[in-house]
Formats: C-alpha cells, sequence, structure tokens
C-alpha cells in the first residue's frame, strides 16, 4: 500500500534546476515516513501531471532516487520505494518530529489529572478484569447479524442519526431492562453510550456544578473518582462494608450532597451487594434531599447463585436513579455500546450533552447489536455465559484453595466478573502486583483504591475471559510470585 496517491506534491517553484525539486521532493517524503519502504511511487506520467513539469523531469528525478538506492524498479510494475532503506536513511528517526525546544506544552488541569491517572495493567494477561469469552454459538449468530446488517445498508448508516442511538436498539434494551433487571422506563429514556464510563461522563456534565458534593464509594472504581475530581465536585469518601454503601456515612458526612455513585449489583472492588435495606435506604436520601443517583450496573447480567436484587431504579423512589449499563461486559469491550437510563427530566438535556460531545454511536454497530439482541440470540447468550462463567468462577477458587489457600482469604462472589483474594499475613498487594505482572498474571492491588478508610490489602482476580482450563496454570505463576 502507498500513500503516494494522496501525498500534497506542490508545483516547483523557482530556485533551482525542476529536475533537483523533483527529486527533493520525492526524497524528502521518504524521509519524513510519508512514503514507507516498498511503497510504490506515482508513474512519471501522473507525477508530471501532478507537477506541472515534463515527463522527462520526473525520469531524471526517478533515475537518481535509483542510483542513490531510495527507490526500485520493478519490471511491469512501475517505481518503488526501495524495501531496504537502511543504507540511505536512519529509519527510526525519519519520521519523528523535532523536538520542542519550549519544553512541554501547558494543558488544562482536567488534562494534567488524566495524565497523571494509571494506565490498565496487565491489560491481556490472566486474571486481568473486564475481559469476556464469546463461544462459537455466539460468533456464528454474530456473524449472521452483521451480514444481515450489511445487506439492509441505506442512508441511515451513511449519514447523521439522533444522539441519543437508534430507537430500535433503544426499544430492544428498555425491553432487556424491564424484563432482567425491574428498570421502569420506556425507550425514549435509553440513550446510547460508548460505556459506561461514557454514561458517567455525561451525568456529570448535566447534573454537577463545580463545588457540589459527590459521594464515593471506598473503596472504589478509580475512573469514576477522577472524573469527578477533573469535574470540580467535593468528593467524599463513603466506607463499603459486608452490605455495600453506608448511607448513613455518608449523611453524615455530606447530607447535601448533589450525587451519588454506587455499584450496588457488585461492589468494584470488593464485590459485596447492596444489601435492599441499604437500597432503601439510599433513594429515601436522594428524594429527601434532592439529590441524584448515578447506577453502574456494570455486572448485572452475571449473577451466580439466586435471585438478582432489583436495580434501585426500579424502587419506589427511583425516579432520582440514573442507571447506567454496559454492552461491552455482556458481549465483548471491543464493541464500545453502553447506555443511560435517564429520568424524563433530563432526557433531553442528556440527549443535547451527547451529541455536543461525539454526535452519535456508530450506526452500522447498533444494527449489528439490534439484530442480535431481536433474534433472541442475546438472551442466550447470556445464559450461556452464565454457567460458563459460574464453571470459571468455580475453577478459580478450587485452584486457589489448593495452592494457596494457607495465604490467601478468598471471597467467592455470587455474582460479577472477578474475585478477592485477600493476604492472609499482610503483606503489601501492590508488591504482589508487581511480582505477579512480571509472570504474566494480573493480581490488581486494591489499597490504591482507598481513599479514607485504612486500606486492606489484597487481590483482585477476573474470571470471566480465561476458559476453566487456564486457571491451574495462572495461580501456580501467582503462587510463584507469592513465593509458595
Amino acid at each position: 500500500m502507498s500513500w503516494a496517491d494522496i501525498y500534497p506534491w506542490h508545483r516547483p517553484a523557482g530556485g533551482g534546476p525542476v529536475i533537483r525539486q523533483v527529486y527533493e521532493q520525492v526524497r524528502g517524503a521518504i524521509h519524513e515516513g510519508a512514503l514507507k519502504p516498498g511503497g510504490r511511487l506515482p508513474s512519471s506520467r501522473d507525477l508530471a501531471r501532478r507537477l506541472g513539469v515534463a515527463r522527462a523531469s520526473v525520469v531524471a528525478a526517478y533515475d537518481q532516487l535509483l542510483a542513490e538506492g531510495y527507490a526500485e524498479g520493478r519490471r511491469g510494475s512501475g517505481t518503488f520505494v526501495s524495501s531496504d532503506l537502511s543504507g540511505v536513511i536512519d529509519l527510526r528517526t525519519a519520521a519523528s518530529a523535532p523536538c520542542d525546544p519550549a519544553g512541554p506544552v501547558p494543558v488544562s488541569g482536567e488534562a494534567e489529572a488524566a495524565l497523571g491517572f494509571p494506565p490498565l495493567a496487565g491489560e491481556g494477561q490472566t486474571f486481568s478484569n473486564g475481559r469476556t469469552l464469546m463461544d462459537a454459538r455466539a460468533l456464528d449468530a454474530w456473524s449472521r447479524s452483521t451480514r444481515r446488517a450489511l445487506r439492509t445498508l441505506g442512508p441511515v448508516h451513511f449519514g447523521y442519526s439522533e444522539p441519543a442511538g437508534d430507537p430500535r436498539l433503544r426499544a430492544a434494551v428498555a425491553d432487556y431492562l424491564r424484563a432482567a433487571r425491574g428498570v421502569v422506563c420506556d425507550p425514549t429514556q435509553v440513550i446510547l453510550t460508548s460505556g459506561a464510563q461514557h454514561a458517567v461522563d455525561l451525568a456529570l456534565r448535566v447534573l454537577l456544578r463545580p463545588g457540589d458534593g459527590v459521594w464515593l464509594e471506598d473503596p472504589g472504581y478509580p475512573p469514576t473518582w477522577h472524573a469527578c475530581e477533573a469535574a470540580g465536585a467535593r468528593t467524599f469518601a463513603v466506607p463499603v462494608d459486608r452490605s455495600g454503601l453506608v448511607v448513613q456515612a455518608g449523611v453524615v458526612a455530606a447530607p447535601d450532597a448533589r450525587l451519588a455513585f454506587v455499584t450496588p449489583s457488585h461492589q468494584y472492588p470488593l464485590g459485596v451487594a447492596l444489601s435492599m435495606g441499604r437500597r432503601l435506604e439510599l433513594v429515601a436520601w436522594a428524594r429527601d434531599a434532592g439529590a441524584w443517583i448515578v447506577e453502574d450496573d456494570y455486572a448485572s447480567e452475571f449473577r451466580y447463585a439466586g435471585a438478582p436484587l432489583p436495580a434501585l431504579q426500579g424502587l419506589e423512589g427511583g425516579e432520582r436513579v440514573i442507571y447506567v449499563g454496559t454492552l461491552n461486559k455482556a458481549l465483548f469491550p471491543g464493541l464500545r455500546l453502553g447506555y443511560l437510563v435517564a429520568p424524563r427530566p433530563l432526557v433531553d438535556a442528556v440527549s443535547a450533552t451527547r451529541r455536543l460531545i461525539d454526535r452519535q454511536p456508530p450506526t452500522l454497530s447498533q444494527a449489528i447489536v439490534t439484530d442480535f439482541m431481536e433474534s433472541g440470540q442475546f438472551a442466550a447468550h447470556i445464559r450461556r455465559r452464565r454457567m460458563a462463567y459460574k464453571a470459571q468462577r468455580d475453577a478459580l477458587a478450587g485452584a486457589l484453595e489448593r495452592r494457596l489457600g494457607g495465604l490467601l482469604e478468598l471471597d467467592v462472589p455470587d455474582q460479577g466478573m472477578h474475585m478477592m483474594a485477600y493476604l492472609r499475613d499482610g503483606r503489601s498487594d501492590v508488591e504482589v502486583e508487581a511480582l505477579a505482572a512480571a509472570r504474566g498474571v494480573t493480581a490488581r492491588a486494591i489499597s490504591p483504591l482507598y481513599h479514607a478508610r485504612p486500606p486492606r490489602s489484597g487481590l483482585m482476580l477476573g474470571f470471566t475471559g480465561f476458559p476453566a482450563r487456564a486457571m491451574d496454570p495462572g495461580v501456580a505463576r501467582l503462587a510463584e510470585a507469592l513465593g509458595a
């Protein structure tokens, strides 16, 4: 492949022989990295037409490039950038921009905070969090849905569409949430996003004013903390115990807070579920205080024992709840589709704000997911994944108990996508995380996720992205990191 056809060639001007100017222009494009090794150069006739020069001038320039090793001729095919430029150019620096002598460019405080935010560690390693598996049946169904969506390509896929998303997909999501989570909504309240974090950002943009108080779980999800701090909120760390967010602690710390963020189905990172009593407490506080709750239900699809607790949004008083969910966890992270269920008074504001951020969700992805859901494949996929993930969870728990039961205290969850393993000897979970990463294992330390409470030393171990047969080898490498 070559970018020569769209390279901005310019006509030679005064200041030297035309042949030399053509030669230097082509050689400069190679040095800049705009024309890559092995890439086809324009024919001499075509380049002469673009430059407005005689073809003989281009032929002479090409001859010079051939002689110096910048180009090579291929019989019957034309002239190409040399496949091996090592003798004439240092490819390591060819495309590098010159250093800015003024130093770092000043950026906003929000960008500074983002730059200081640690990247996701160990992505793709054993036990990394948030990963999913698509079985052969789901992949085959997804392929069929993709083919059907491509056959129906029309103006809607090539132009602008509704910022809130395709009405058919919004209706399918609303049907699913009513049936599976007890969410009370109609399709007009569903706003499609790129995922849960995008939905959180929308909620902050619509509801938060600088200086407003926000309750955040302690320990809690780092990107949500970052987003709230970047938005200028006064953040209050509200402790989490075995029953979830301690609502009364939040009332004492900030009774007039504007927002409360919770992960009630599978608290991040501890994995506990918010009890019914706490749910009712939280909804009552929001109603009485005129506050809002953002319910991040990121892993609600995967419940392995007992009936799931209903969504906060579906409880009496749920009109103060912004419900957030994601299809990326239910299907695969690369999909980048999630949703926000907005209370009716906020629908227009959320839709308008979403339009200003990135205009609309991708239409083709929406069409594929719509077909996948309407054909019944989504529900079937969730049922199969529940069984498979339960088996993977049990395989991980069994391997940990056999190999590391004396070192780790396990908290095997009834829901969610990761398991907590607490270090019995109190050693640094951050050190263990680093040792495990060196062995290809992601064991996310939770102590850095605490803010006001004394941290507990523990490891988050994801189990949904790896088949059961991968658990024993992964635990063996974790045991090496722990010196067991």
